[in-house]
């Protein structure tokens, strides 16, 4: 059973740092990840546009916050 704070949504944290998503998907959570990727990278390939940018930006920082946060149903 996992915890605030624990190993296991330290490291998923850290993930979703380099990559979005990634610290989902290391949780097991498949949607949420497809998700959080879609709209960072999506909003990143816009950069020019300055308004997906910035929602991807958002959404880069959401996923590693959700990570970090992320408590299992039990």
């Amino acid at each position: 059973m996992s915890q605030q704070g624990s190993a296991g949504n330290v490291i998923a944290a850290i993930a979703s740092f380099f990559i979005p998503g990634l610290g989902q998907l290391v949780q097991g959570r498949i949607l949420p990840a497809l998700l959080f990727c879609a709209f960072a990278f999506g909003g990143y390939a816009l950069w020019w546009l300055i308004l997906p940018a910035i929602i991807g930006g958002i959404a880069h920082l959401w996923s590693i916050i959700d990570a970090a946060r992320y408590k299992p149903q039990d």
